[in-house]
């Protein structure tokens, strides 16, 4: 028992094109996030910097203060005690109490045998072991107590060998300070909230030019369409100039397509010619028989139209290569005025067939490095170009010099002149203007020219004004 075969797979339209899917990725939403957490650790790296130089240069003033008014109540107290002893010392230390000018602090004075002969201690400082207190000379010392408190103490000795001593707890300033680490450490977490939704909202406003780049970009791959475009604002924003800059490059593109598709157009055009004319010679040679003509003649229009064939696929090879610099120039110091009479002689039984004029000058001494064959390509075609433009009774001339460091060649004639139109597209492959259509040609002639000059480091530039006739001028460094 058989089976029937499968069915074959649907063929796709042969204009179908497969697309990939393009993956969702939101590369500006990420580098949005990115920049915007940099921005806040660099906000937030600054603000903490400033925060703690704040915080460090506040303890630095408020021990600074302490250690003032320890300084200046020593100095005061130990000249009271040097002009009246304890009593004057004591009756100071009260009415400063009256007064309400006292400060909290540890007073001792030492005597031989560092006995205490006078001790002042505020009330609540139980934490300080002031008994077992001895400094070891004179200057600040440090006496702990409880819970991180301590007791800054500024020792000096007097005239009569006593020791004088003045202290002051750094229990206040620690609350104060605490109280404001606390408040900079608010300030600090404020201000990082802060700097991270401004750093993100500052940075997706940025980004907004780089996010339609990539709305733009991905629609064109996704439906492969080149007519989108990125908005852009006319701003100095390099983001903005960014896509102001893809705009122009798809506008290139689109216009390098077309000349693609209008030159593919045109080979299309000019192989289906003679490869038509190919067929019908293959044809003829076919029935030769029959009606008495001899296949050799069929045979010999079809290696006619053959060679057309391969020598315009040559020609398009050789621009190509001029084109991307993979022409191979062997280069050598030629004289002009010697290929010019190499083509002049080559063409001149064509101009005097036609009834054209064909008249060279040619001054002496102008060479150029560059390639024989390849320059002699460039002046044929430049000279069968004038000529099969330039009617009977018309006239063609060549000129060569010399214009600083460039050698010339010129080749005009008194033709009719190139449209205006048309004269930038002259030197397209395949372009034919209205005038050119009823030639017999290739319509490669001028973009070879334009390639192999420009291969060797030089520039063509043609010249017409209709009704006037046309120059062709061809600039190559001079050798």
């Amino acid at each position: 028992m058989s089976s029937a075969p499968p069915d074959p797979p649907a063929a796709r339209p042969p204009d179908a094109v497969e697309r990939r899917a393009i993956p969702r990725q939101s590369l500006p939403g990420a580098l949005t996030v990115r920049l915007g957490l940099w921005y806040a650790l660099l906000f937030g790296g600054g603000a903490l910097a400033l925060v703690a130089t704040t915080y460090a240069l506040l303890a630095f003033s408020l021990q600074q203060r302490d250690r003032e008014v320890v300084r200046s109540t020593l100095t005061r107290y130990a000249s009271a005690y040097d002009r009246g002893g304890l009593r004057l010392l004591e009756r100071v230390i009260t009415a400063e109490r009256a007064g309400g000018r006292y400060e909290p602090l540890f007073v001792r004075v030492l005597g031989d045998g560092a006995q205490a002969t006078y001790f002042s201690m505020p009330e609540g400082w139980t934490d300080f072991d002031v008994a077992r207190f001895r400094p070891a000379a004179d200057g600040w010392s440090e006496l702990s107590g409880g819970e991180g408190a301590a007791l800054e103490v500024l020792t000096a000795r007097l005239p009569d060998g006593a020791l004088f001593q003045v202290g002051k707890s750094t229990e206040p300033r620690a609350e104060l300070l605490a109280r404001v680490r606390r408040s900079l450490l608010l300030a600090f977490l404020v201000l990082g909230l802060i700097a991270a939704g401004g750093g993100y909202v500052l940075t997706r406003s940025a980004l907004q030019p780089l996010r339609d780049l990539g709305r733009t970009v991905r629609g064109i791959l996704e439906t492969g369409r080149l007519g989108a475009r990125v908005p852009v604002r006319d701003t100095e924003d390099p983001l903005d100039q960014l896509g102001a800059q893809v705009n122009a490059l798809l506008d290139r593109i689109e216009a390098l397509i077309a000349a693609m598709r209008g030159s593919l157009d045109n080979v299309a055009h000019d192989l289906r010619t003679p490869l038509m004319r190919l067929r019908a010679a293959a044809e003829a040679g076919l029935r030769a028989d029959s009606q008495g003509r001899d296949p050799r003649e069929a045979l010999a229009d079809c290696l006619e139209e053959a060679e057309r064939v391969v020598a315009m696929l040559d020609t398009l090879m050789d621009i190509s290569e001029a084109e991307v610099g993979a022409m191979r120039l062997q280069r050598e110091r030629l004289e002009l005025a010697d290929i010019v009479g190499d083509a002049v002689s080559l063409y001149s039984d064509v101009a005097e067939d036609k009834g054209v004029s064909l008249e060279s000058h040619c001054a002496p001494g102008v060479s150029a490095s560059a390639d024989l064959n390849r320059m002699r390509q460039v002046v044929a075609n430049l000279l069968d170009n004038a000529i099969k433009y330039t009617p009977a009774g018309g006239r063609v001339e060549i000129h060569t010099g010399v214009d600083g460091a460039d050698a010339l060649l010129t080749v005009a004639d008194s033709g009719p002149g190139i449209p205006a139109e048309d004269l930038p597209r002259i030197w397209e492959r395949l372009y034919r203007g209205d005038a050119s259509r009823s030639e017999r040609g290739l319509g490669l002639g001028l973009s070879l020219v334009k390639a192999v000059v420009e291969a060797h480091g030089g520039r063509v530039q043609a010249i017409s004004t209709p009704g006037q006739g046309a120059s062709f001028v061809v600039r190559l460094p001079a050798g």
